[in-house]
This record gives C-alpha cells, structure tokens and sequence, in this order.
C-alpha cells in the first residue's frame, strides 16, 4: 500500500512538473497565433504572425540549419578521432588534453567570442562570415562529443578488439572504421544529438560573433522580443519550435533504429 501511495504521489508530482515546464511553451504558441493577446480568444486566430516573421527571418532559420549541419561534420571529423586517440593514449597528457578541450564549456560564451574577436577579427572576410561563427560553435560542442565517444570507450574492451583486428593484419585505419566505430556509435549518435540542440539554440556566443549578415535564429528571435509587438516575437518562438522540435525527433528515431540493429 505504502508503495502505491508512493508511486502514485510521484507520478503526481512529475506531472504537475510536466506542465509547469510545457505551460509557458504553450502560451508562447497561443500569443503567436491569436489576433490580438491582449483581447484573448474574442480575437480570434490567425497565421500573419507567423507568415511576417517567415518573411522577415527566414535567412536565420537557414542559416542555423546550415551552421548546426557544419559544426556537426566539424565535430565528427575532429571529435571522433580524438576521443579515440585520447583514450588509446591515457596518462596524464591525454588528461591534460581532455582538460584544454574542455575548456571552453567552463568559460562563458561572451568570454570565449571576445578571445575570437580579439584573435581573428582581424581577418576581414573571415570575420564577416558564417564560418567564423561555426568555429565558435565547434570550439563549445566539440566538447561534448568527445565526451560522449569516450564515454562508450571505456564500457567496451576496445583493446581486445583493436588488436583481433590488428592480427587479422588490418591497418589502423581500417581498424577505426570497421571495428572501432561500430561499436561507438551510441556515444555518436547521443553527442550528434547534443551538439545539433546546442549549435541551434546557442546565443550568447552567437550574439557576441554575429554581424547584421550572419545572424542566426536565436540572435534574430532576441530582436524579436526586444523590437517587436508580442505576437511576432512569440510566433518567432513557434518557428523555432517548428524547426528544432522534429529535427531532435528525427536524431532520436535515428539512434533508436540504430540500437535495435545492434540488437539483432
């Protein structure tokens, strides 16, 4: 009876939580779909809102799809490897080197934008480009992504594994990619995940690094509620809504095929 109570008074408590946290994302949808908020439902709804930010903003949904897309291949490129590296090195440089890399989550985005700033601002066209605001977001995601890798690493017996392959007289590529990387792919997959939610939810670094040209969706949604009536800026919410929501979606439906394969 005592464990009734106590599992029927969590699942309470975890649904008033539930609501507490979806409440204000559903306010924000219903602002940016009424006529008028102010009036309420006697307003009626519509989809200008949304349509005049799809015309204004639309360049910064692109470009956070875009940029989100390039951190990501960044972060494969370098993380994947490097996790592994890192891993099959151990001692005390590869902890020191997991420290460095880790470094720029423990320092605020202005902080890290500004060294950027200061380091590369020189450099005119790079400066003015997408691409200077992808190294900032690969500087703060990769981060993740080795952690992620590393993590899968040290639950599996990569050693025995790397070295039947080497028996086998397979190369060291060869190793990575047919026998190595299959078996981390979980730990891929979940820092794909986390690295595409932070590149496109990412502000304050982006904030600091963008230029009237190269803004993405969160610096455009934060002029929305700074310039705009409520209603714009909350359907700006909705479109972000619209963009992130089946993309984390469809990264998790992808990792989930791939962990019943891996099952078979």
């Amino acid at each position: 009876m005592n464990m009734r109570w106590t599992t029927l008074s969590g699942v309470i408590v975890t649904a008033l939580l539930t609501v507490f946290l979806i409440l204000p994302v559903l306010v924000s949808i219903y602002a940016g779909l009424t006529a008028n908020y102010a009036r309420g439902l006697s307003a009626g709804f519509t989809f200008k809102w949304v349509e005049q930010v799809w015309d204004l903003y639309s360049d910064t949904v692109v470009r956070s799809i875009l940029v989100a897309i390039a951190t990501l291949i960044f972060t494969l490129l370098i993380g994947v490897p490097g996790a592994y590296a890192l891993v099959r090195r151990g001692g005390r440089f590869a902890r020191i080197v997991e420290e460095v890399i880790t470094l720029p989550v423990a320092i605020p985005g202005l902080a890290l934008a500004l060294g950027l700033i200061l380091a590369y601002g020189g450099f005119g066209s790079f400066r003015q480009s997408s691409l200077f605001i992808i190294v900032g977001h690969v500087l703060f995601t990769l981060p993740f992504m080795m952690r992620s890798v590393m993590a899968v690493l040290q639950t599996i017996d990569w050693k025995v594994l790397d070295e039947g392959a080497a028996s086998l007289g397979a190369s060291a590529w060869r190793r990575f990619f047919d026998v190595i990387l299959p078996n981390v792919k979980q730990g891929v997959l979940a820092g794909a995940l986390t690295v595409v939610t932070l590149s496109v939810g990412e502000f304050n670094l982006t904030w600091m690094m963008h230029t009237p040209l190269t803004k993405t969706l969160p610096v455009g949604l934060a002029d929305a509620y700074a310039s705009m009536r409520l209603e714009i800026a909350s359907a700006y919410t909705l479109i972000f809504l619209l963009m992130i929501v089946p993309l984390l979606v469809g990264l998790q439906l992808v990792a989930g095929l791939t962990d019943k394969r891996s099952k078979l």
